[in-house]
């Protein structure tokens, strides 16, 4: 039987879980969403999905969740699902530092008349000493989406951002991930709950097999002002700035690039060519394009940096060298030739020219024209991809298409051989 003291602190937890995650020094926690979030991914008992915008808050609302689950129900065991091991990893620490705190360990000293103790801790789980279930199940365990599922159970399953960029410009990656949730179902135990936190990038992405989302797009949680949003709107393509602030997916009408084709084999870029377009401040990148021509096909590899070209040039000039390219392509209208001089002193090989053709027909005639046979590597940056994706006569960010089509153009004029 409780008593009243530690019903107390049970009743407050379920009241304003908020004001714990305030506490915790969480101080951007504090919208009465946030503590709906909390109560619902702790105490509900229906699978459920939310959408948030980036800077929301929601993997702060849940990694807390996270911790207040384990102290509330200690036997009931989470299995979280992330993109990639990584970032599983990021989310078990600060789940870690969560329950070490003065806070969690006062809570739960109030509740049980025992110390919180963390009994097993790695980069993928964490278990505590208040779980005695004697099924030997880690209370939380988490997993990147590759990860095998074979013979693990969860009373709960949680995924959060599983559909990413990835997902907007790979028909193959959506199916993947869609089939990775549909055998999440086979993992709830009964009685149990899935439940889902991200963004949407697709109309037929995983989102479309889980519940109906409770969406909070950036307009509806007063979190961003005017001025951020303009901000962020003129640093991003347009269906970048529409997933993860406007909560949906767009497709231009005037878009030129449908249907992305990939290969696997990234040895037939060697001996190819390098284009660099170069960022040297504002709101555009810099994009590295390799490119190779075998038979009527062209295999393209694709990086996107953001920010000034200076900071990514020895990393792109190791990426040229890695794949065999040789001289790297660059125009010297905006830099008088600053780029290729650069490339040279750091002992790389660069060649010149001067850019006279619209940048609009270059790209509807050359990227275009040949975009049947046009395969991208699929450790292309997603980014660059999308960029490609989004590109339309008015398109605000053209870096990519313009490198991709630079290059394709000089493999059609010079011929394979090149120099």
């Amino acid at each position: 039987m409780l008593d009243d003291e530690q019903r107390k602190y049970l009743d407050f937890i379920k009241a304003q879980p908020y004001k714990i995650a305030n506490w915790l020094g969480f101080d951007g926690i504090g919208k009465d969403f946030h503590n709906e979030w909390i109560k619902e991914l702790v105490f509900g008992k229906n699978d459920w999905t939310l959408q948030a915008h980036r800077g929301s808050y929601k993997t702060t609302c849940v990694s807390v969740a996270f911790a207040l689950y384990m102290i509330l129900f200690p036997n009931r065991n989470i299995i979280f699902m992330r993109k990639t091991d990584d970032d599983v990893s990021e989310i078990i620490e600060q789940v870690r530092k969560i329950l070490e705190s003065d806070v969690l360990r006062y809570l739960c000293f109030k509740i049980y008349r025992r110390d919180l103790k963390i009994v097993k801790s790695n980069s993928n789980e964490i278990t505590t000493n208040l779980s005695d279930t004697t099924r030997g199940a880690v209370q939380l365990l988490g997993l990147g989406i590759k990860g095998s599922l074979t013979g693990k159970h969860a009373y709960w399953v949680h995924t959060d951002d599983i559909v990413n960029i990835k997902d907007r410009v790979s028909r193959a990656e959506r199916e993947y991930t869609k089939s990775i949730y549909m055998e999440l179902q086979n993992i709830k135990i009964k009685g149990g709950k899935i439940t889902n936190t991200g963004t949407p990038w697709h109309k037929d992405d995983c989102f479309s097999l889980m519940p109906k989302a409770d969406k909070y797009d950036c307009y509806k949680t007063g979190l961003l002002s005017t001025g951020d949003l303009d901000k962020l709107r003129k640093s991003m393509t347009a269906s970048l700035f529409a997933a993860n602030y406007e909560l949906k997916h767009i497709a231009s009408e005037n878009a030129l690039f449908t249907n992305l084709k990939f290969f696997n084999d990234d040895s037939k870029l060697f001996n190819g060519r390098a284009h660099i377009d170069a960022s040297y401040g504002g709101e555009d990148g810099s994009v590295l394009t390799i490119a190779k021509k075998e038979g009527n096909n062209f295999y393209i590899l694709g990086k996107r940096r953001n920010g000034h070209i200076d900071k990514h040039i020895s990393e792109f000039m190791e990426i040229v060298k890695q794949y065999r390219a040789g001289v790297i392509r660059c125009e010297d209208n905006g830099d008088k030739g600053y780029l290729a001089k650069e490339i040279v002193r750091r002992g790389g090989a660069a060649w010149t020219y001067h850019e006279t053709m619209n940048k609009y027909l270059k790209i509807s005639s050359y990227l275009k024209g040949e975009w049947e046979n046009v395969y991208f590597s699929r450790n292309s940056d997603a980014e660059y991809l999308d960029e490609i994706l989004d590109y339309s006569e008015d398109a605000a960010h053209d870096d990519s298409p313009d490198s991709c089509a630079s290059i394709i153009r000089e493999i059609k004029t010079t011929g394979t051989r090149g120099f």
